[in-house]
Formats: C-alpha cells, structure tokens, sequence
C-alpha cells in the first residue's frame, strides 16, 4: 500500500454512493477496511473494492410497492443506505408482473393503492410466492383492507408515519 492510494472518508463515500456519516460509523466498526493516521481515517482503495465485490453478492434484494413516489423514494434511499438492492413501484399491477418474474428477499407493500389494494396484491403475492415476507406500510392499521390481508397470512406492519430507523429495523428483522 502506498500513500498515493489512500482515499478519504468523503471520497470513499462518493465512490460507494453513501453518505460520509456512514462511511465513518461503518469504519469505526470494523465493516469497512480502514487504516487510523492521526485522527483521520483513510481507505485502500483495493481493500474497499475487494469489500464491495465481498458484500455485492449478499445484497438482499428488496420490492418497495407505494403508490406515492415520495414514500417510495424514502423507503429506496434508506434501504439503500443500509446496504439493500431495492426496486420501487409505482403501481400495484406493474408491481404484480414484476413479483411473477422475480424473487425478493421481502417486500415492502403499501396497504392503500388504486387499482389493487395491498389485501389483493398481498393475496396474489402469496399464490405466486408463499414465503416471502411481506412489510405492510400503512396509516391505516385498524381498517376493513387490514383485515382482509391478514386472512392470506403473517405479515410485519410499519404504520405511517414512520422515522428512518423504523424502515431499517423493519428490514434487519426479516431472514
């Protein structure tokens, strides 16, 4: 390793897209390769992408279903930050198509959409796929539709409105 190589916190953070605050918290525990010299912390740059190709391959990959964009966004770009490969949906229907054609690792379900609501897609999720786990993101938790969804099984609820940690605790608590 040589001197010219090294990278620093700001710079490992625009090369992996995170934030430098995570970058820092993850150095500090041992999950990124660091080097301490004075009070800063530099990076190898072949020690972080040997770490990237390490980590690449168990990236749990996440479906956020949410007819609002701006909660879409939110949930994507907090999963992301810890590490997740996430899809968005707009759309209960695309949303559909896209869980016959792929497995998830979970599935992040809005409750109350148009065309099918969350008890439907939920239902039509577990004919495709019956062990998926599925979060149920809703303001609604005492209403008619989360009723009908807990006829078609277990399922985790993250009730709106939610901070930033509720999406990450709801994520590391699945298998």
């Amino acid at each position: 390793m040589t001197i010219d190589r090294l990278l620093s916190t700001k710079e490992v953070a625009e090369y992996i897209h995170v934030k430098p605050i995570t970058v820092r918290r993850k150095a500090k525990s041992g999950e990124i390769p660091s080097i301490k010299i004075g009070h800063r912390l530099r990076f190898d740059k072949q020690e972080i992408n040997r770490w990237l190709q390490g980590n690449t391959r168990k990236l749990k990959q996440i479906l956020v279903v949410d007819d609002e964009p701006v909660i879409g966004d939110l949930i994507k770009n907090t999963l992301e930050l810890g590490r997740y490969q996430v899809m968005t949906v707009l759309n209960s229907l695309n949303a559909l198509e896209i869980i016959k054609q792929k497995q998830f690792d979970f599935i992040f379900l809005d409750l109350v959409m148009p065309e099918l609501d969350g008890a439907d897609l939920f239902k039509h999720i577990r004919e495709i796929n019956k062990d998926v786990p599925v979060i149920i993101v809703t303001g609604y938790p005492e209403s008619e539709v989360m009723a009908r969804a807990m006829k078609y099984g277990p399922f985790l609820v993250l009730k709106k409105p939610f901070i930033i940690n509720d999406i990450l605790v709801a994520a590391r608590s699945q298998p």
